[in-house]
């Protein structure tokens, strides 16, 4: 049963702003992806990844309502940090495939990056490009001078992603999360 946030709003001058605002989120490029700002549309495949065999990597407690609270969170670090979560649309059929983000959330020590794909996209190397794109955003338009992908012990697909990206195992900051989840650190370039 779909959530009665999913429908757009009904509020012509709403959707105005709405979309002034949508359209200071930075669209990036690469060879087959476009990064751009999520719409609630996009909220089914978001939901799609959540309460796939994958989502409790995403969510605590996945079901379609903590799915939703996580979607609108994720973009709303777009209003209080200036980063956030970008729609992984595919060029070839502007099909929707997942999501990549820079977020710091309560409770992180720093920025993280994260990507999540649907199932069906996943081993083409979409994750690796749309997050790569999303690092170089972080250090090059942001100026962040850190970054770390906060992984799951048991998510080895997410493990190989950051890896590829140049990520390097921090033993320090996993002491801070007691151990509890592996963080791959990012350099520049």
């Amino acid at each position: 049963m779909p959530l009665h946030h999913e429908k757009p709003s009904k509020f012509p001058k709403a959707m105005a702003l709405a979309q002034s605002l949508t359209n200071l989120i930075p669209t990036l490029h690469t060879k087959r992806l476009i990064l751009r700002a999520p719409q609630i549309s996009d909220f089914s495949v978001y939901a799609k990844i959540a309460l796939s065999p994958k989502g409790h990597f995403i969510l605590m407690e996945p079901n379609r309502e903590n799915a939703w609270y996580d979607f609108v969170n994720m973009i709303a670090c777009w209003l209080l940090r200036g980063h956030g979560l970008w729609s992984v649309e595919r060029k070839q059929d502007n099909a929707v495939i997942g999501f990549v983000l820079i977020s710091f959330e309560p409770g992180d020590h720093e920025p993280e990056l994260g990507y999540m794909i649907i199932p069906q996209a996943e081993s083409c190397g979409y994750a690796t490009e749309a997050a790569a794109e999303a690092k170089h955003y972080a250090f090059d338009a942001l100026g962040f001078t850190t970054l770390a992908s906060a992984i799951d012990h048991d998510n080895t697909a997410s493990f190989k992603v950051a890896q590829k990206l140049g990520g390097v195992r921090d033993r320090k900051a996993e002491k801070r999360h007691d151990d509890e989840i592996l963080i791959l650190r990012y350099s520049y370039g």
